[in-house]
């Protein structure tokens, strides 16, 4: 009687102001430590020229974009590492050590000497300062979820949890401002110089404001209470993972929870980014602005979502999100190509375009490490500068061996073989396949396709339309994300909490999700078709929601305080 009374206490009495102090500082210093992860996936196109300008352009951007997926590879390296720190020695230092970690790699990026001034070594350095990056963020999730959950009364774990949801998509916006301030000042020739490291310099300022509020929190009433009973666990990673018990749950969270949420967070926000400016051609600066709005927009209902899900449960509302996903994708993104470049839809409408080789005559293109002397074949050539112009195409299959054909509308253009002697084309060669590049150009103008979208007038018909696409993928995002953290620090014991959901939860996120425009850019690269990367977050997103539907327990009113 004496226990329910206390629950029923807990349950009923509201959250003191101490408890909402401590709670808005672990959040903020989140935003912080996100602002600072998310400049570079921001920045990839600019980080691409001025790290990886050794390789061909296309190789170049998918360089840089694995060098943003490096820092999600090693998150649930973090997530092991500070894990186990947070069960053994609490919450709160763990935290300093992160974000001090976080704040001196991104500053240490803006410094960085890039490829034309200490060659090789200006990438080996990059990949390195984002890796230890990801080890940072690794251990930061799981740690801010389970501190604010063990500071929430129950009964409002969901909704208080709720506001670390919001901290990922605020930092990817405070990101977004300060980016889209500095380039709106300095003007673009001199941000894509030398402007595009004031906001990792500007990181300094930040780091100082989050250690500074994170020597202000108290440790997790839960963590002291259990550290003063003495029942700490003494091998958080064995207890989580070396028992089946546990194991299975960690198996059935990443693959019944975390890998769909992922796919669908990437695809909401990081991808549509990526498609306005790369595939449709929307100017930096715009696209910046369209996505900053819908965040805007959006961004409350992770707290709506996650309150409701108080009442109504977690499950309900992160499956639904998915199932939209699912089935909503495709439509999504035609619209928006409809709307934020209609002469491009036009032109796929009225001139397609096809590129005719024999079998076998085509290398992978999404090849990451490529150079442009590495595609030969005239197969390569064709595609390799499709894909650079962002154009769908279909593939056909010739019934004679020879060149490849590309052909737009009704004209028809044949590809040349490139000729490769000291590590680049002969004159010759490079004169044949600059000719066939000019051909190509002029065919698609003709046919209309742009090089470019037309400017989107702000606050027109057409932005106001994007803007609402943009919002509906982040309301997807709100409900697979919001509820999430509660759902994850419900299904494991304190005892070993950060440790056992901080693995499913970075492994989903830093590989499923992290890896997602990586994927996606070198599945449309190889197929051609500029909708085909969905396929990646659609297969991921139905099958978490199969597994998720029919094995995934409900867990909004368990007792977060039990430690079995």
């Amino acid at each position: 009687m004496a226990t329910q009374s206390l629950k029923d206490a807990q349950a009923s009495r509201p959250m003191t102001g101490e408890e909402k102090k401590v709670i808005f500082a672990s959040s903020l210093g989140t935003v912080f430590e996100w602002y600072d992860f998310y400049l570079y996936g921001s920045l990839a196109a600019i980080i691409a020229k001025q790290f990886f300008s050794g390789l061909d352009p296309s190789a170049a951007f998918i360089f840089a974009l694995l060098a943003f997926a490096a820092g999600f590879v090693v998150r649930p390296f973090g997530a092991l590492v500070f894990g186990r720190l947070g069960d053994l020695i609490g919450r709160k230092y763990t935290f300093l050590v992160t974000i001090l970690i976080m704040g001196a790699s991104t500053f240490i990026v803006g410094v960085l000497p890039n490829y034309a001034a200490i060659g090789i070594a200006a990438p080996v350095i990059l990949i390195i300062l984002r890796m230890l990056q990801g080890l940072a963020l690794g251990g930061e999730y799981g740690g801010a979820a389970t501190y604010v959950a063990e500071h929430a009364p129950h009964g409002k774990r969901g909704f208080y949890t709720s506001w670390i949801q919001t901290t990922a998509t605020l930092g990817l916006f405070l990101s977004l401002i300060v980016i889209l301030g500095t380039r709106t000042y300095m003007g673009e020739e001199a941000f894509a110089d030398w402007g595009w490291r004031i906001p990792f310099l500007l990181s300094i300022v930040l780091l100082g404001i989050s250690v500074w509020i994170r020597m202000q929190m108290n440790e997790s009433p839960a963590f002291k209470k259990m550290k003063e009973e003495g029942k700490t666990s003494k091998s958080p990673l064995g207890e989580s993972f070396g028992q089946w018990k546990n194991l299975k749950i960690v198996i059935l969270a990443l693959v019944g929870m975390v890998a769909g949420q992922a796919v669908v967070w990437y695809s909401g926000q990081f991808y549509a980014l990526f498609f306005l400016q790369n595939v449709l051609k929307v100017d930096g600066a715009t696209a910046n602005i369209l996505v900053a709005v819908s965040l805007i927009i959006g961004t409350p209902f992770f707290v709506i979502f996650g309150g409701l899900s108080d009442r109504i449960g977690r499950k309900p509302i992160i499956l639904a999100g998915l199932a939209l996903a699912v089935v909503t994708y495709f439509p999504l993104f035609n619209a928006l190509t409809q709307v934020a470049n209609p002469k491009l839809a036009a032109a796929q409408a009225t001139a397609q375009v096809s590129v005719s080789a024999a079998a076998g005559d085509c290398s992978f293109q999404g090849n990451p490490v490529a150079r442009e002397i590495d595609f030969t074949k005239s197969c390569d050539i064709a595609k390799r500068y499709l894909a650079q112009q962002s154009v769908s195409y279909t593939n056909l299959v010739a019934a004679q061996p020879g060149p490849a054909v590309v052909k737009i509308g009704e004209t028809e253009i044949i590809a040349p073989v490139g000729v490769v002697e000291n590590q680049k084309f002969t004159a010759e060669s490079k004169a044949q396949i600059d000719g066939f590049k000019k051909q190509v150009s002029e065919a698609l103008k003709v046919a209309g396709y742009p090089a470019k979208a037309d400017p989107i007038a702000f606050m027109s018909t057409a932005w106001w339309k994007i803007v609402a696409i943009l919002t509906i993928l982040v309301i997807y995002v709100t409900m697979v994300y919001g509820p999430i953290a509660a759902a994850l620090v419900e299904l494991f014991p304190t005892r070993i909490r950060y440790t056992s959901m901080s693995l499913p939860y970075h492994i989903g996120n830093g590989w499923f999700g992290g890896l997602m425009p990586t994927i996606a850019f070198a599945m449309v690269a190889q197929n051609g078709n500029m909708f085909y990367g969905l396929w990646y977050p659609i297969v991921i997103a139905a099958a978490t929601f199969v597994i998720g539907l029919l094995f995934l327990r409900e867990t909004k009113d368990v007792d977060i305080y039990a430690n079995d």
